[in-house]
């Protein structure tokens, strides 16, 4: 097994099982959108998705890292901005995403909140969100905390995604990385590998299946013209 994670145990480590999901072989790798929440050049929320991605690619999904730098703020600029045309294509690209936030004055940053706010869609009425599995990481400078994870966590839930009971909390993350960016071997490491392999289940065994999970008897009564009207109404 080729793999770039000297601090993986790989007695303990098991690649997710599709026999032991009851899953179907699908025709592609899963495909994995990585959410960060920072634009410092040494960005802790960046390189803790960096290793979630190498796990990730160990465990045979295709992996995706958008950069946030550039993005306008929502409805700073029309649909059309390259930035949110990226973001948009590749969470209709994704069947399962990561998102990694600091905790800035006890919440998400903006960074982060922004890349979430200019994923529903303004045509149709189904966000490109739904249907998809999640998983929540954050960042700490201080003490450990799970504010941020619990806020996305909402977001997850009210952009219809199938966020995976696992999350992770790295508190005083600037002691939690080497001079090279890499995770350093400790209990917070064990469970961003939990983490990533608890989302690599979900999305194995959901793909395929989505329209199915979150099809909604409310919907199927309501009109679609009536139902694209009702999600994409303007903000008040």
């Amino acid at each position: 097994m080729n793999h770039d994670l000297p601090n993986l145990d790989l007695d303990a480590f098991r690649l997710p099982a599709l026999a032991e999901l009851g899953a179907e072989e699908g025709a592609h790798p899963p495909r994995i959108l990585l959410l960060y929440g920072s634009l410092r050049c040494r960005s802790y929320s960046r390189l803790l998705v960096e290793e979630a991605a190498r796990l990730l690619r160990l465990m045979g999904a295709e992996t995706r890292l958008f950069n946030p730098s550039g993005l306008p703020l929502p409805d700073d600029c029309g649909d059309d901005h390259p930035k949110v045309r990226e973001l948009r294509e590749l969470a209709d690209w994704s069947e399962g995403q990561v998102w990694c936030s600091p905790e800035r004055h006890g919440a998400m940053t903006a960074v982060m909140k922004a890349q979430i706010d200019w994923l529903p869609l303004s045509g149709g009425a189904i966000r490109p969100t739904q249907g998809k599995t999640l998983a929540l990481m954050q960042v700490c400078g201080g003490s450990q905390s799970f504010n941020t994870v619990n806020q996305l966590r909402v977001l997850g839930r009210w952009m219809r995604m199938i966020t995976i009971p696992n999350q992770s909390s790295v508190p005083k993350a600037f002691l939690e990385f080497d001079e090279a960016g890499r995770m350093k071997p400790s209990a917070y490491y064990r469970r961003v590998v939990d983490v990533m392999e608890e989302l690599m289940k979900f999305t194995l065994l959901t793909r395929g299946r989505a329209d199915y999970l979150v099809d909604r008897y409310s919907e199927r009564v309501e009109s679609a013209e009536q139902l694209s009207a009702r999600v994409n109404q303007r903000a008040l």
